[in-house]
């Protein structure tokens, strides 16, 4: 089907509820980028938060979580400011020392995967990242709720000791801020997580964005901040159609060096919504539109 316009000129809204949207990791300033994305792409008629299912790694767990619960991406269009810091005890922070060491375990070629990975979960245990309730009431103030949204949503993590994945949904014993923040604890950037006596860290250590677990839906849109977390492999989706969104040069640029710097959050966020209009075109060449409704004769 050709996508069109409808009587107001706006683009037609694709049919959302067979698609899978999996959001990738990407620190704080790919979390900028992915709310951007998002944002611009409802003005463009395209609401990833209608998706029939949502898959969220780190930064991608916060701005699924948001579109998931009904919230405007719009909400992160700015840093959070000192508001956020008052949410918790402490604050959470890098371990630089310790981050090297991570960085140089998963790059270790003599490690297994499992090894590797359960390495870098004694690290991250190891490691002076500040408060885990500082870490769990940073994801309320950015998503604004403790409740998990009725519709299929997915949030990835791994155990720090193990190196097995966890995957947390509603029906799952954490609350939304507390899986959030287990998926975007970095070894070494943010403390682990304990949910019933267990610590959990960055789901992207799993599979990169974890788009396997889009399952059998009809068409995947997947959006990367970073095509590839250093140390991390890649799980690809099975659908019959995939949507790749990526982040073009001169949003990399935008970015800067330091994925986890707040002081290009706003070039990001606005990088994202510049790439808006070009996603949307992809995402109408995959997915029919939902033409207006003719009245009965």
């Amino acid at each position: 089907m050709t996508a069109g316009r409808n009587g107001d000129g706006d683009p037609l809204s694709p049919v959302m509820a067979g698609s899978a949207v999996v959001l990738g990791p990407g620190g704080p300033v790919g979390t900028a980028w992915l709310a951007g994305l998002a944002a611009g792409l409802r003005l463009e008629g395209v609401d990833l938060g209608a998706a029939g299912l949502i898959v969220g790694t780190s930064a991608g767990a916060i701005v699924g979580a948001l579109l998931a619960c009904g919230g405007d991406p719009g909400r992160l269009a700015a840093p959070p400011g000192p508001g956020a810091a008052r949410t918790g005890p402490g604050e959470v922070r890098t371990d630089r020392d310790r981050l090297a060491e991570v960085f140089a375990t998963l790059g270790d070629r003599r490690l297994d995967r499992g090894d590797a990975l359960r390495r870098v979960g004694q690290l991250a245990v190891a490691a002076s990242t500040g408060a885990e309730a500082a870490a769990v009431a940073r994801m309320r103030f950015l998503v604004g709720t403790d409740e998990w949204p009725g519709g299929p949503l997915r949030i990835t993590s791994v155990d720090a000791e193990t190196g097995e994945a966890m995957i947390w949904d509603r029906h799952g014993s954490a609350s939304l801020p507390e899986a959030l923040a287990a998926s975007t604890a970095f070894p070494a950037t943010a403390p682990p997580i304990t949910i019933n006596g267990r610590r959990y860290i960055d789901g992207a250590l799993r599979a990169g964005a974890n788009a396997d677990l889009a399952g059998d839906a009809d068409v995947v849109i997947i959006a990367e901040p970073m095509s590839r977390v250093p140390g991390t492999s890649s799980a690809t989706a099975s659908a019959g159609a995939v949507v790749r969104l990526v982040a073009d040069s001169e949003a990399i640029e935008a970015f800067g060096p330091d994925m986890t710097s707040l002081a290009t959050w706003v070039p990001a966020y606005q990088a994202g919504i510049r790439q808006a209009p070009q996603a949307a075109r992809l995402i109408r060449t995959a997915i029919p539109s939902r033409e207006p409704l003719m009245p009965d004769p």
